[in-house]
């Protein structure tokens, strides 16, 4: 079986910089590659939870919810295309970045991994700043999904604000209109007139009441 080997950089960046620990997942069957990943992640500042095998990963996956997950693909018991077969089919998940360990490099296993929902691959043996890299792209890729969703987000919430609002006043226009021709007009009105006037009011506030922003 052949064993992945890191090559430190001294000119690798650390990746996380953020106060906030960010969550990395790692599966991956071999011990002693496992280990040096997760001792190279946590001296980069990241909160690494590791797993033997993928029914072990999914476990972990299942109590705490990882930022990325990296993981190997030939495993015992769930290999790594169960693993983000489950992940893409469960909405906490399904949005996690996943990059998968391979000693494989065909184009075929390559394509099955991308077509099951995987984001990135990493061909064994790798260094340690091929890993790093790989993150630093996931994490950038995600921050920028995020912005184009936030500003989906703002557009429509400013749509329903701004329609809510014209909703809001153009019934309030007219239950001021007509308040006012009834204070002005009252001793000339008769009480049918003034019951209709007064049943509008109840109409209009009752659609004020619909479309109150408050029960959005």
């Amino acid at each position: 079986m052949q064993t992945t080997i890191f090559f430190p950089s001294q000119n690798t960046k650390t990746v996380n910089t953020s106060q906030v620990m960010t969550k990395i997942l790692v599966i991956e069957d071999q011990e002693d590659i496992r280990s040096v990943i997760v001792e190279m992640l946590t001296a980069e500042n990241f909160y690494v939870m590791d797993a033997e095998n993928g029914q072990v990963g999914i476990q972990l996956l299942q109590a705490e919810i990882p930022d990325l997950i990296i993981c190997d693909i030939t495993m015992p018991k769930l290999d790594g295309y169960e693993v983000v077969s489950w992940s893409r089919e469960n909405p906490e998940t399904e949005a996690i970045p996943f990059i998968f360990l391979t000693a494989k490099a065909s184009q075929s296993d390559i394509r099955q991994g991308i077509e099951l929902g995987a984001d990135d691959y990493l061909i064994k043996p790798f260094t340690r700043a091929d890993l790093l890299g790989a993150i630093t792209a996931r994490f950038e890729k995600q921050e920028i999904i995020d912005r184009q969703t936030q500003r989906k987000i703002s557009k429509y919430y400013n749509y329903i604000t701004q329609s809510t609002s014209n909703e809001l006043c153009n019934p309030l226009q007219e239950i001021m209109s007509i308040s006012k021709k009834l204070i002005d007009n009252y001793d000339l009105m008769d009480k049918d007139e003034i019951l209709k006037n007064l049943k509008e009011i109840s109409s209009l506030s009752e659609r004020l009441q619909e479309i109150n922003p408050n029960k959005l």
